[in-house]
């Protein structure tokens, strides 16, 4: 008799640059094909759509316009049915949601489809602190309600697990920590291939501030420019290296240009040779006001640089303020320009501290654990394929 392998349906609303799709598309693509055939459901438009579909032979792919990321209860209504019909033409057994929109509707359709396993992943919650209150609401809600009918709700991040049994969402059981994991020998480079990345980005030896993130309200993109402004009056050549687009962009040139801080900005757009970035620079930064577990800070960690963050959700979990770079609160930019200051003035400090990073990744960090601790958990209840 012939193994039937399980049909697994990963669902994320659209494939942007960013940690949660890209650690979706390695699982995509590296199930166990002996154990597991496996379909992507998302919404078409993002950067890695091409990636997507280059994969064809390990996953099928399919785009749904009805997909959307903002609130739209006619196409959320259509995506819904359109994914139910999915799920059920594809005789999908197990379920396995991304993402706050795709989260909900991915799981009510799978619960119209009878799906027989449903698990979700929370790569940081929808709601946050500072949130309209109102918008907060509804997004517990939702998540109270969707997690009523999930079987297992995996945060990449501890933080995350605490913060969404004290809003009431899930019970203990359900949640298992699996953290972010990354491919950590792609990110550390030969110092010839390191010296080489440097030139490329300019042949000037000015100290550099990598900003890896895109220019959305979560990163609070004017923090880096409030915190440019605390630093430039320390070190004047200081240069930060944005890579990454988004919304805020035009006030975040705005701020620049009122600060008169042009020369002192250097924006890259999308990017994905972050090896090659974290090496042409001396340490990361990222302000952000909430996350999961932020994917580039592990990579700075990889590639032995230390990371200047704001001590929110999972970060703290990844860095170790003082051992592998600084954490500051969010809003401080004195605070974080003085940690910025440190590692660039102070080689051996910002030495010290990259190799501490790069030696807090082993094990749980790794992108090949992670799918390991993944479908060991598809595996858990056994299902008929």
């Amino acid at each position: 008799m012939a193994f039937r392998r399980l049909k697994v349906a990963h669902i994320i609303t659209r494939l942007e640059l960013g940690g949660a799709q890209q650690n979706t598309l390695y699982c995509c693509a590296n199930h166990d094909p002996k154990k597991y055939e496996v379909i992507l459901i998302t919404g078409p438009g993002g950067y890695l759509d091409d990636e997507a579909l280059r994969n064809a032979g390990r996953y099928k792919t399919i785009f749904l316009p009805e997909l959307k990321h903002p609130i739209r209860p006619w196409w959320d209504l259509l995506a819904l049915l359109k994914i139910t019909s999915v799920l059920r033409t594809e005789q999908v057994k197990l379920v396995h949601t991304h993402s706050s929109k795709a989260g909900i509707l991915g799981r009510l359709a799978a619960r119209r489809a009878g799906v027989a396993k449903v698990i979700h992943t929370v790569h940081g919650w929808g709601f946050y602190p500072g949130q309209f209150f109102v918008t907060s609401w509804v997004y517990k809600t939702l998540e109270r309600w969707a997690a009523g009918f999930t079987h297992n709700l995996i945060t990449v991040s501890s933080a995350n697990q605490v913060e969404g049994l004290a809003a009431g969402i899930g019970r203990q059981e359900q949640y298992r920590v699996i953290h972010s994991g990354i491919e950590a020998e792609a990110l550390r480079l030969s110092l010839a291939a390191a010296a080489k990345a440097r030139k490329k980005l300019g042949r000037d030896d000015r100290p550099r501030v990598l900003v890896l993130s895109n220019l959305k309200k979560q990163k609070s993109p004017l923090d880096v420019v409030a915190t440019a402004v605390k630093l430039v009056e320390k070190i004047p050549l200081v240069l930060f290296v944005w890579a990454g687009d988004g919304p805020q962009r035009q006030k975040v040139e705005k701020a620049i240009a009122k600060n008169k801080l042009e020369k002192n900005f250097m924006f890259l757009g999308w990017r994905e040779d972050v090896a090659e970035l974290l090496a042409a620079c001396d340490v990361l930064f990222l302000p952000s006001l909430h996350e999961g577990l932020p994917r580039v800070v592990l990579q700075a960690m990889a590639a032995e640089k230390p990371v200047v963050a704001t001590s929110v959700n999972g970060t703290p979990e990844a860095v170790r303020d003082g051992m592998t770079g600084f954490l500051r609160e969010p809003h401080d930019a004195e605070g974080m320009a003085e940690g910025l200051f440190k590692v660039l003035v102070d080689r051996d400090l910002a030495r010290k501290m990259g190799l501490a990073g790069r030696r807090a990744l082993k094990g749980t960090f790794l992108i090949k654990e992670m799918l390991r601790q993944i479908e060991k958990l598809y595996g858990e209840n056994s299902i008929n394929p």
